[in-house]
């Protein structure tokens, strides 16, 4: 599978990396999120150094990362629950 060669600014800095074509709007897409993060922080914080903004993108984005996961398994969860119930009721049923 042939890879592109791309490059991602982030934070004034340039990363050169190889991406997969399907990733490519993904990857980039994470770069813009995460310029538009600093911006964010830079504005409201008044903060310049870049690597405290970094670092405080990175903690939201493990923050929100976490959140997600939780919430996925509450929903996995739920779901469980409600299809054993209704295997329950199907075993009844035919019983």
């Amino acid at each position: 599978m042939d890879l592109l060669s791309i490059k991602i600014k982030i934070a004034d800095r340039e990363y050169p990396m190889k991406v997969k074509p399907e990733e490519e709007a993904r990857v980039r897409s994470a770069g813009k999120f995460i310029n538009d993060r600093l911006k964010s922080y830079r504005e409201k914080f008044g903060i310049d150094d870049k690597e405290d903004l970094l670092a405080m993108v990175a903690f939201d984005c493990m923050v929100a990362k976490l959140k997600s996961e939780e919430e996925s398994t509450a929903i996995d969860s739920t779901a469980e629950s409600q299809i054993d119930a209704i295997n329950k009721m199907l075993n009844s049923a035919l019983s």
